[in-house]
């Protein structure tokens, strides 16, 4: 059955180390997301853009930058994205910075949890994303959003999903990291995530990574990815605010997408961290679409469609 999509745009950077990222979701759009959806079969809706609070640009306090409007902002994010779960339509979250994520997947794993089924995250990025107000060195709340889906996080945000934690780490698959501060780095080897970092990617390839991270699903599992456009190398990719050397190439990122596809258990996504305003005539926003084009079926293989996406 064809996919039945929803955009929801949440044009914002409160929570990022840079300004621009709330332009993301129009350059998106501008790189023809929807259209190049909809030449795959797919059933597109695009919902427009949320509405949240301006960006103040203040230090942080307490740990925290941002912290109300980033809180308001993943409260509109959980509300559109479970409404549309509850749809059976499959959201595409157009971000705005990574902390969206924690609204987004809190309203994933809720409706999980109604429906009983299991859920298994893809994280796709530079960076672990695993930080705390006592590990950060800036308090970019872009850098916390895994940490505080795990339950490490303020009282405010936590208090957006249904449960705490809304999330398990053993439900998390990290792919392409290859930026992780010193603390943090102790943190996510005592919250035992399961860590595909670009030294793994090089000694054993992108497949066999992608095998294992991909590895147990059933037709009970959710697959929710989470796609920060910084996984990519910036050489390929070039308009975000963190880029990290040493990233997925184009063919490499390419075969991720495919076998996402080829599993048929794609059920909701993010993008985010898109920044135009460090772009090359939106380069980086067409190939974002490029590659969201191949989870969505588009293959350079001569092989029949995945059965099952959703």
């Amino acid at each position: 059955m064809s996919p039945r999509i929803s955009l929801i745009g949440a044009p914002t950077d409160v929570g990022a180390s840079a300004r621009g990222g709330s332009m993301g979701p129009e350059a998106l759009r501008v790189a023809g997301l929807q259209q190049a959806l909809q030449g795959h079969g797919a059933e597109v809706v695009d919902r427009g853009n949320l509405a949240g609070p301006g960006n103040p640009w203040q230090a942080a306090v307490d740990g925290y930058r941002h912290l109300p409007e980033v809180v308001a902002w993943n409260r509109a994010v959980h509300d559109a994205v479970l409404a549309e779960l509850r749809l059976q339509r499959l959201p595409i979250l157009l971000g705005g910075d990574h902390s969206l994520a924690f609204g987004s997947i809190a309203a994933v794993a809720r409706h999980c949890r109604e429906q009983g089924r299991r859920l298994r995250v893809l994280w796709l990025d530079a960076h672990a994303d695993f930080n705390t107000s006592l590990l950060t060195p800036s308090g970019n709340l872009h850098g916390m959003p895994l940490a505080c889906l795990c339950g490490h996080g303020p009282a405010e945000l936590l208090a957006l999903a249904d449960q705490v934690p809304a999330l398990q780490a053993r439900q998390v698959r990290e792919i392409g990291v290859r930026s992780v501060d010193a603390g943090e780095k102790r943190f996510v080897h005592e919250a035992g995530l399961e860590v595909f970092d670009m030294r793994f990617i090089d000694e054993m390839g992108m497949r066999h990574a992608m095998e294992l991270a991909l590895a147990t699903l059933d037709a009970n599992t959710h697959l929710h990815v989470s796609f920060d456009v910084d996984f990519l190398d910036p050489e390929i990719a070039p308009g975000v605010a963190t880029t990290i050397p040493g990233g997925p190439s184009y063919r490499e990122a390419q075969l991720c997408m495919e076998m996402i596809a080829d599993s048929g258990r794609l059920a909701s996504l993010d993008i985010v961290e898109l920044n135009p305003a460090l772009d090359l005539r939106n380069k980086t926003a067409t190939l974002a679409v490029d590659l969201v084009e191949s989870l969505f079926g588009k293959s350079t293989l001569m092989r029949a469609p995945a059965q099952g996406v959703r």
